[in-house]
C-alpha cells in the first residue's frame, strides 16, 4: 500500500531533484527519420536508446479509446516537439533518475522558469497527473 501511495504522489506531483542538466538537441517525432532525439508522444521522449517520461502531466494516448483522443494525442506530440525545439532547456533527475514500471527515466523539464507540464496543460493538451479526464467524453 505504501508503494502504491508513493507512486501516486510521485505521478501527481512529479519528482523534483536539485540536479538540473541542460539539454539541447534537434527534436523530431519518432519514426519520421528521427535522429538522436525524438518525441514518442505528448509526454515521452527518446534520446538515443534512453526512454524518458516527463512528469507532472499526462497526455492522450496515440492508440486511444476514440478518434478524439487519438487526434488530440497527435496534436500533443506535435506541440511538445515544438516546445523542445525552441532551444536549450533543463531536465532534472541527475545521473540516476527514478524510473517507472516500464523502465523509463522520470524527469521534469523547464525552460526559463516555464515548466513543460504547465505549458501542455495551459493548451488543453494534457491533464495534471492523477486527474481523471475522459478524453473521449465529447464523443458520447
Amino acid at each position: 500500500m505504501i508503494i502504491v501511495a508513493a507512486a501516486w504522489a510521485y505521478d501527481r506531483f512529479g519528482y523534483r531533484s536539485a540536479d538540473w542538466d541542460t539539454v539541447d538537441y534537434d527534436w523530431s517525432e519518432c519514426g519520421s527519420g528521427s535522429g538522436a532525439a525524438c518525441v514518442i508522444d505528448g509526454d515521452t521522449l527518446m534520446i538515443g536508446d534512453r526512454r524518458i517520461r516527463l512528469t507532472g502531466f499526462d497526455t492522450p494516448e496515440r492508440d486511444g479509446a476514440c478518434e478524439a483522443e487519438r487526434q488530440l494525442a497527435s496534436v500533443a506530440r506535435y506541440e511538445l516537439t515544438r516546445w523542445l525545439n525552441r532551444g536549450p532547456f533543463e531536465m532534472d533527475g541527475g545521473a540516476e533518475p527514478p524510473r517507472d514500471q516500464y523502465g523509463r527515466e522520470l524527469r521534469s523539464a523547464r525552460r526559463a522558469g516555464e515548466d513543460v507540464a504547465d505549458y501542455m496543460v495551459a493548451r488543453n493538451l494534457a491533464r495534471r497527473s492523477g486527474f481523471d479526464r475522459d478524453w473521449c467524453a465529447s464523443e458520447s
